[in-house]
């Protein structure tokens, strides 16, 4: 099978392209801007979806749903954040459809045009107001799994386009330490799911103003660094103070018999963080996936030439499928509407994470190459003489280790170990690698040297909307935060030479 990705060296713009053409994870749209995810990269984002919704109830959240349409009067009520998301709005102007004379066209024109939801913390404020009366109302923890859509000029697969998925939680409290507190226990939440689950360091940390969503007090970000050096913020959480509750007038009646206004918080994720995996981990040959997130775990690739190997390789794989995925589901499979001549057996039916065999009449080499580039963790290869030794050929995608192993080790503890090593061996992979681009500078002339070779920067400064502006223009880099385990630091700024300047990390970024 011919190579059909470029090298990260060659172009990684279309590297990236490419490893989610041949992993089959997503299209562009007919519409401007827009993507269509692929069953494969949808596996990837419910994946994601589950861990990360069990973390959110485990915090005492719980779902709802609000409405994609919302009144552009809403928009207008919080000055910071109309002003921050007015450029990529979409906006219905007219509710129907007529037959004109040169075909359809728009008509019933609203009195109130709509926008279409870049984020929704105005249509929840309104929301928020009717069902909050009293502090015995408090705290409302509130998460919604939607699509969101922002005008994008530029647009990049998973990365920004104009439609995307996402979750976003809104949140309600009684005082202003507990809106705090919440605020940086999603963070945290967002941390450590991208260290565990996606095996992606991240720095967290409070953005400068310049930075910060539009109409929050505070926004906290987790930052990642990609293969290229530029930077990913993979997560936001935001501590909105009563700004949004005065503009929609949540008000509670509190302890002491008095009229308050309540204290919100909003932060989220998203469809993003598949691109964040994609560049985060993936090598020239294609996609490579952390077995946590991964919907196939093992890819079995048969080797025969008769039909009498055939039926022999046959019977050992349903011997081998057995341990690891029961008698039970193997019999299940059987019965189930199969994709091709790809075989399903269900490894972990909580996850939904799957155990493949390929019996499509294609070589070998090209089976292994397919499922190679969809970033399997494990292939199995299983031939006549495999057979007679009871052993597996066992080739692991991240670091192409291979090894025989006997078949009657390969059972669900055996293979649950495997994969949690993976996991391991890649989280500290990406770790040594964003260690080792992480540099510091004490001038602004190191700060524009360093940020020429890629990676973070750390470098004391303080954070100034006109400086920051101009290091944008100068070097294309931000200050993706000021990081937690820099607190306390200070030193001469490197922009002004001011002293008792906090330290930052400096970027260039997606």
């Amino acid at each position: 099978m011919a190579k059909n990705i470029k090298t990260r060296a060659e172009d990684y713009s279309q590297w990236y392209l490419d490893v989610i053409k041949a992993a089959q994870l997503a299209d562009y749209a007919p519409v401007r801007g827009c993507m269509v995810i692929r069953p494969e990269g949808f596996a990837i984002w419910e994946a994601m979806q589950r861990d990360l919704d069990r973390r959110f109830k485990e915090t005492g959240h719980v779902n709802a749903y609000f409405p994609l349409l919302i009144p552009m009067s809403f928009m207008t009520k919080e000055a910071q954040h109309v002003e921050g998301f007015a450029m990529e709005c979409a906006v219905v102007t007219h509710h129907k459809l007529e037959h004109g004379a040169s075909g359809l066209r728009a008509a019933g024109e609203l009195e109130e045009p709509y926008i279409i939801r870049p984020t929704s913390e105005t249509v929840i404020g309104h929301m928020y107001a009717q069902w909050v009366q009293s502090y015995r109302d408090l705290p409302v923890l509130i998460n919604q799994w939607a699509n969101v859509m922002r005008w994008e000029l530029r647009t990049r697969l998973f990365l920004r386009t104009s439609e995307f998925l996402w979750q976003e939680g809104h949140t309600a409290h009684e005082t202003e330490q507990e809106a705090q507190a919440e605020t940086l226990r999603m963070l945290d939440v967002y941390a450590d799911f991208a260290e565990q689950f996606l095996a992606l360091p991240v720095v967290k940390g409070p953005k400068t103003d310049a930075e910060k969503f539009p109409g929050a007090v505070t926004t906290y970000a987790i930052e990642a660094l990609m293969q290229d050096g530029k930077a990913l913020q993979a997560g936001t959480s935001h501590n909105l103070g009563q700004n949004f509750s005065k503009a929609f007038d949540i008000k509670f009646l509190g302890r002491d018999q008095k009229q308050e206004h309540v204290w919100t918080t909003s932060w989220g994720v998203s469809t993003r963080l598949i691109g964040a995996l994609i560049m985060a981990h993936s090598d020239d040959d294609g996609l490579v996936l952390p077995p946590r997130v991964a919907p196939n775990l093992v890819a079995i690739v048969p080797i025969f030439k008769s039909d009498e190997d055939k039926a022999k390789v046959a019977a050992f794989i349903d011997r081998i499928v057995a341990s690891l995925c029961g008698e039970d589901e193997l019999a299940a499979a059987k019965s189930r509407l199969s994709s091709g001549d790809i075989t399903r057996y269900f490894f972990d039916k909580v996850t939904g994470q799957s155990i493949l065999v390929d019996w499509r009449d294609n070589r070998p080499g090209d089976k292994q190459f397919h499922w190679e580039q969809r970033g399997v963790p494990f292939r199995f290869e299983v031939g006549p003489k495999d057979v007679d030794a009871g052993s597996v050929v066992v080739k692991r995608r991240f670091d192409r280790a291979k090894e025989v192993v006997e078949a009657s080790k390969l059972t669900p503890k055996h293979l649950r170990k495997e994969l949690e090593d993976v996991q391991r061996l890649m989280f500290e992979k990406a770790l040594a690698f964003r260690d080792a681009n992480t540099q510091r500078a004490a001038s602004y002339d190191e700060l524009k040297q360093q940020l020429e070779k890629g990676g973070f920067v750390r470098a004391f400064f303080q954070p100034d909307r006109e400086a920051e502006a101009k290091i944008k223009e100068e070097t294309k880099a931000t200050v993706r935060c000021l990081p937690f385990d820099a607190q306390g630091k200070t030193g001469k700024c490197i922009y002004s030479g001011k002293e008792g300047a906090p330290e930052v990390l400096f970027a260039v970024a997606y």
